[in-house]
């Protein structure tokens, strides 16, 4: 088990994974990420999404739904699982939390805070046994150890999915199986002890194998 920790905590310092591929901005995102300070409509919304570091606790507090985790910060979670659940589509209420994998996260934040991002925030988390870092948070600017773009990563899904990535929903898929997420997800230091599934050693050496694969590369596209 010792050697199990080690190896998750491993992962878990070097690795952002629901954001791989580094796809280009397009102008209107680019102008959009000019915006240095986001507005809030605060006629049509007076709940105000407060977010710090305590807000992100252990993975599998949240309600599981299918392969991800949600929650709202807000207590409204039966709207967020309405969304989440709809076979249609829907827009996600304000305060929704969605996370694929312990250390990333994007909270749904004010109507009008951030149009080009459908308001999502996405956040890069810093994960142990004492709790949650926020690494990085933003909008359009917050990428990954790979300089993978996370709005980017998710701007692709069709509009009525609002800007969540699932099979079908028109983003880039991931080199990420839903055995490697889920040996994350149930490993999530925050947790407590781990509580490994058959299966979960050889997901993560094969992820771990992946990243350093992608480091590596990454290292010599800087070097040369």
């Amino acid at each position: 088990m010792k050697i199990f920790l080690k190896l998750v905590n491993n992962l878990m310092a070097i690795m952002i994974i629901t954001c791989i591929s580094s796809l280009s901005v397009s102008a209107e995102t680019v102008a959009a990420s000019e915006q240095t300070t986001p507005t809030i409509n605060v006629a049509t919304e007076t709940k105000v999404v407060e977010i710090n570091e305590e807000s992100f606790s252990c993975i599998r507090d949240m309600t599981p739904v299918r392969h991800f985790y949600v929650d709202n910060l807000l207590g409204d979670i039966d709207s967020t699982l309405a969304a989440a659940n709809n076979p249609k589509g829907a827009i996600y209420p304000t305060g929704s939390v969605v996370q694929l994998v312990p250390t990333e996260v994007m909270v749904k934040r004010e109507s009008g805070t951030f149009p080009a991002t459908g308001d999502w925030e996405f956040f890069e988390l810093i994960v142990n046994e004492s709790g949650s870092k926020i690494n990085k948070r933003g909008f359009v600017d917050v990428t990954n150890r790979f300089d993978g773009n996370c709005f980017t990563c998710h701007v692709p899904a069709k509009e009525k999915w609002d800007f969540i990535c699932e099979s079908g929903h028109g983003c880039e898929p991931i080199p990420i199986d839903h055995a490697m997420t889920g040996a994350l997800q149930r490993s999530d230091p925050r947790c407590g002890e781990a509580v490994p599934e058959d299966g979960d050693w050889m997901a993560l050496f094969k992820l771990k194998a992946m990243i350093s694969i992608g480091l590596t590369k990454k290292w010599f596209e800087d070097l040369f």
